[in-house]
């Protein structure tokens, strides 16, 4: 006899209590999932303006010298993969010590020539997994000349004043966000989340963002 037919032979009282304890499981596995102020995010006391437009803006705020920012790339890039249309996302770099300083030059060197994202996950391994020292200039020119980049190209934008005026405007963004650690997510100027909030760390990073781009809409003023 199948499940259907045994179900269907129950007293209703019974099928009823059932029905009941199976949607109580349902709404308190979804209540389980959904971040919790104060404990899976913060909401900001000072929420920041919005650079992005009428979009929702998602930023990240990491390092390539942080080896949590590696173990959450992975995440991110399958994240982005599937990001709501109306969705901006940007990589705030910190320069907590001064080799993350140089690094962050490496960040809006590879963003400005349109090479960051090919690149992410192997400056993460080159740095963390095989040593190369890609916070000393000449390392990281010869890494991006292994790559096949042009060298005297890479050159010329790691050392412009453009690159120079990004990296200033990232530690204003990370002051005023009073970022104290990596990774941190930002989401819409007003929640902030990050592995170390999350019991499945790393990989609960996708959905929370999700939840929060969610909340976000809720919060905006309806047009």
């Amino acid at each position: 006899m199948s499940t259907r037919s045994n179900f269907a032979t129950l007293p209703r009282i019974v099928r009823a209590l059932a029905a009941f304890a199976l949607a109580a499981a349902f709404v308190a596995g979804a209540a389980a999932q959904a971040p919790v102020e104060g404990t899976n995010y913060a909401r900001l006391k000072n929420p920041q303006p919005n650079e992005s437009g009428k979009s929702i803006e998602v930023l990240e705020f990491f390092s390539y010298g942080c080896p949590h920012c590696g173990e959450l790339e992975p995440h991110m890039q399958a994240w982005l993969k599937n990001k709501p249309a109306d969705v901006t996302f940007r990589r705030i770099p910190v320069s907590f010590q001064p080799r993350w300083e140089s690094l962050s030059r490496v960040f809006y060197t590879l963003d400005a020539l349109g090479e960051e994202m090919k690149y992410t996950l192997d400056i993460f391994t080159a740095i963390h997994g095989k040593g190369v020292q890609l916070w000393n200039e000449k390392d990281f020119l010869d890494w991006a000349a292994a790559k096949g980049m042009d060298r005297k190209k890479v050159e010329d934008m790691y050392k412009s004043f453009a690159i120079a005026g990004k990296m200033n405007r990232a530690k204003q963004l990370a002051g005023a966000y009073g970022i104290q650690s990596v990774p941190t997510i930002v989401v819409d100027g007003k929640f902030t989340t990050g592995p170390e909030r999350l019991q499945g760390g790393h990989a609960a990073v996708p959905g929370t963002i999700d939840a929060l781009i969610a909340k976000a809409r809720a919060e905006r003023p309806k047009s």
